[in-house]
């Protein structure tokens, strides 16, 4: 499709962010017939994009020197581009974007911000609070449309940024492809899939999908593993998703003689598959944007327990058919997973899931976009 002249800039940090998220949405304005930029830390050439822009952008707020200096690049990208709109994700993407296009804005460059939850939330510690909430207090001002994905940060930006940002969007996250989770797998192949693991078809099977760290704090269900075995051998968790703090979980499951039942998966591809042998998806986070490994959960109608945490509590508490649980919690914990499958049907949740679903999302967005076409 031939061009109609006008440009759109997607600015985040790493290219990863813009690779898992955001390409439904690259794709929705390329095929408007919108040039698509991309501005991150790398050249590197992604799908749907007419221009990449390469920054000096770090994630640390303390890079002061290479922060400033994206800022400043940008800057000069955007005065020769002339975008119509620039879509700003993740905190220093968010804040080098804002800066660098505050005055753009009086000649038509519309401002959008997407906030992945906000670093200052019910129960953040104090320093967070004076480093990141005066940030997105300021910028603000520089935001034509605020998004945000959880009822929490919409309530807290309504409140403290209303009169500063006059246009403050909920938007139930980035999209989950619903047609990822429509094929279900025969008896035969979850037998498979389980033997390939070293997991007998008896097993009772966790599964808890993200990035290794302390935040997501899978240290916790480490523990009560420990636990459950006791009872009951049964018991197996799988942790799927990229290690970052060097092999500390591994250390613990060693030294708790858990080798047989917590499995470390790494990165994996067939995440709908395996959703569809486990059991229970759990989630320990201290914090969450709005959890897409319990949507993703959901729309395969597993039962859910996770902690009380900003997030997870869009996901599990709006219709009380999951269980939420304190984030020190562990005997509550286990008694929830041990009657998870016992309580709710599959399909309420199912239902429920598909409001975070990619078509949904999608038409929110063009909305929020307006005159795209």
């Amino acid at each position: 499709m031939d061009k109609v002249g006008k440009k759109v800039l997607f600015v985040a940090t790493v290219d990863s962010h813009i690779e898992l998220f955001h390409l439904p949405y690259l794709k929705m304005f390329h095929d408007k017939g919108w040039e698509v930029h991309v501005a991150t830390d790398t050249g590197k050439k992604i799908e749907y994009c007419d221009k990449k822009i390469k920054l000096p952008i770090k994630r640390s707020p303390f890079k002061l020197v290479s922060n400033y200096k994206a800022m400043r690049k940008l800057r000069e990208v955007m005065k020769k581009e002339g975008y119509s709109i620039v879509h700003c994700h993740t905190p220093m993407g968010g804040v080098v974007a804002r800066m660098a296009g505050c005055k753009l804005r009086r000649q038509g460059q519309r401002m959008i911000y997407t906030a992945h939850g906000f670093h200052f939330y019910k129960g953040a510690p104090v320093h967070y609070w004076l480093m990141f909430y005066p940030v997105e207090w300021y910028l603000a001002k520089y935001t034509d449309t605020l998004i945000t994905i959880n009822n929490e940060d919409y309530a807290r930006a309504k409140k403290r940024f209303g009169k500063r940002c006059h246009d403050i969007q909920y938007v139930p996250g980035v999209g989950v492809d619903e047609k990822r989770f429509k094929k279900q797998m025969t008896g035969q192949e979850k037998k498979a899939l389980k033997r390939s693991l070293g997991l007998k078809a008896s097993d009772r099977v966790l599964i808890c999908v993200g990035r290794l760290d302390k935040n997501k704090n899978q240290g916790f269900l480490i523990q009560i593993m420990r636990r459950l075995v006791d009872e009951d051998s049964k018991y197996h968790l799988l942790l799927v998703g990229p290690d970052e703090i060097d092999g500390e979980y591994q250390k613990m499951v060693s030294k708790l003689c858990l080798e047989g039942n917590v499995h470390f998966l790494g990165l994996r591809k067939d995440i709908p598959e395996l959703l569809q042998i486990s059991n229970v998806a759990v989630s320990s986070s201290k914090r969450e944007g709005l959890p897409v490994n319990l949507i993703e959960a959901a729309m395969l109608g597993l039962p859910l327990v996770a902690t009380d945490c900003r997030g997870n509590r869009d996901i599990c508490g709006a219709k009380g058919e999951n269980a939420i649980v304190g984030e020190k919690n562990e005997q509550e914990f286990i008694r929830e997973v041990e009657k998870a499958e016992k309580v709710y049907s599959n399909r309420d949740r199912r239902v429920y899931a598909a409001n975070y679903g990619m078509k949904n999302v999608c038409e929110i967005m063009q909305t929020i976009y307006g005159g795209i076409a």
